[in-house]
């Protein structure tokens, strides 16, 4: 498993991290970690689309459901049909969300083997006979080592998950009277949006400085990715407002 982790994962990312270090003038490995994350983000978006269009579906269906809690409060087996009901009906999976997310993970723990071990000058026999071999990564950035971890990049990145992830809980939803589980929900929904960037904040400060150059750009890709799904659905909302208002 581990061999086949680095044939397919680690050695191709790092060969294109080196790649895009011997290609870019002024040797900049930052704007070579920018580049890569965009590439990454490229190949892993029709996974992380669906993702933010899944959460969307299922935070759009949260009234529905409450009702239907409310409705079948003493009937598990009445409210379980029923919720599956809600589901193809609404053509959401309950899963849809998290799946495309695991999906993307053995990207996440490839490109954090290759700042752990890439900035190495041993390393680099790893490289392709096709990529030149510069014989040393200059690891230093504007006077910042990203081989070694930095607490501003550390707070940077976490202030660019909170951003983010409040974006994904400030939609107006319908309250349902009485559905103590969906406010209980929302509740823990608001508790995380501080909770993973402090978390963030406080592991970053441990990893390499190139890891959260990444960690950042990714996260700054997802709110513009959010930006426009967000708009897209807010225009298609207004349309259909618009058409159920015309007189018949």
């Amino acid at each position: 498993m581990a061999e086949l982790f680095n044939t397919a994962l680690y050695q191709p990312i790092f060969n294109a991290l080196i790649f895009l270090y011997n290609v870019i003038p002024g040797d900049n490995i930052g704007i070579a970690i920018i580049v890569l994350t965009v590439l990454i983000k490229l190949i892993l978006f029709p996974f992380s689309w669906k993702s933010i269009k899944s959460q969307r579906a299922l935070q759009a269906i949260q009234p529905k459901m409450a009702e239907l809690k409310k409705k079948f409060a003493d009937q598990k087996e009445k409210l379980a049909a029923e919720m599956m009901k809600l589901y193809k009906t609404e053509k959401v999976s309950p899963f849809s969300s998290c799946l495309p997310l695991l999906i993307q993970l053995p990207f996440l723990f490839a490109v954090f083997r290759v700042f752990r071990d890439g900035f190495r000058d041993e390393a680099l026999s790893m490289l392709y006979p096709f990529v030149n071999n510069p014989g040393h990564v200059n690891s230093w950035v504007y006077g910042v080592d990203l081989a070694q971890p930095n607490l501003i990049l550390a707070i940077l990145t976490g202030a660019v998950q909170f951003w983010q992830a409040k974006m994904m809980i400030t939609t107006k939803q319908p309250k349902v009277a009485g559905a103590k589980d969906e406010a209980m929900l929302s509740a823990m929904n608001k508790q995380m949006v501080y909770f993973m960037p402090i978390f963030t904040v406080i592991i970053g400060m441990q990893l390499p400085a190139g890891l959260m150059v990444y960690w950042m750009t990714t996260t700054l890709l997802m709110v513009f990715q959010q930006y426009y799904i967000f708009g897209k659905d807010k225009h298609k909302d207004e349309k259909v407002e618009v058409i159920d208002q015309k007189p018949n």
